[in-house]
């Protein structure tokens, strides 16, 4: 088991320094945790989705990834267009004078879950960087682990792939579930103005970069 760790714990510094950097999926795991509105759901769906991803490029689909560019402009335009189109909604709510207080989602103006679920999912599968990283880069990296094995017979590059998986379910639910002690700063409608005001210039500032190559 001594030959595991260090694949693994590359593979946690690994994914953990991918996922950590701000991004749209982040801010809306984010604000989902700081709602306190569907957490669960949607820290269990993104981390499911990260580790099919990671274990698709560790299985070698970042191959095929990185000779299908056309399908990476696809997915970078549809990501473009989402992005923009959940920026809007941000900077919708946070103009109207009903905002949302710090303990939880009004319940008139409250988010089903399909609708949650359905919005953080576009997040995750409409970014063509989480093809690149998570499939391509994490994929190329776990290869040069390959050569180690535990005495049970297990590949190196699928230890650094636990390792990622592992980086991505504890950053999710430390995201969705710790984002409640920011709750007290956050108790006054025009906080979540602002906080809104954030998430859409997060937004559009990825739709740009995407946008842009």
């Amino acid at each position: 088991m001594l030959t595991a760790l260090t694949p693994a714990l590359a593979g946690f510094l690994t994914g953990g320094s991918l996922i950590i950097a701000i991004g749209a999926q982040n801010a809306f795991v984010l604000r989902q945790g700081l709602a306190r509105h569907h957490v669960g759901a949607v820290v269990a769906l993104c981390a499911v989705s990260d580790a099919v991803l990671i274990v698709a490029g560790v299985g070698g689909l970042g191959a095929l990834v990185d000779r299908a560019g056309w399908l990476v402009d696809v997915v970078r335009w549809l990501g473009v267009a989402f992005l923009l189109w959940y920026a809007a909604g941000s900077l919708r709510r946070a103009f109207r004078p009903e905002a949302l207080g710090a303990d939880g989602v009004a319940a008139a103006r409250a988010e089903s879950r399909r609708t949650v679920l359905g919005r953080a999912a576009a997040l995750t599968w409409l970014n063509p960087h989480v093809y690149l990283d998570t499939v391509l880069l994490i994929g190329s990296i776990a290869a040069t682990h390959s050569a180690g094995a535990d005495p049970g017979g297990l590949d190196g590059r699928w230890w650094f792939a636990i390792g990622a998986v592992t980086a991505s379910l504890v950053w999710f639910s430390g995201l969705g579930y710790g984002a409640r002690l920011l709750a007290p700063a956050l108790a006054r409608p025009r906080a979540w103005q602002v906080l809104e005001v954030l998430i859409a210039a997060t937004m559009i500032a990825i739709a740009i970069k995407l946008a842009l190559g």
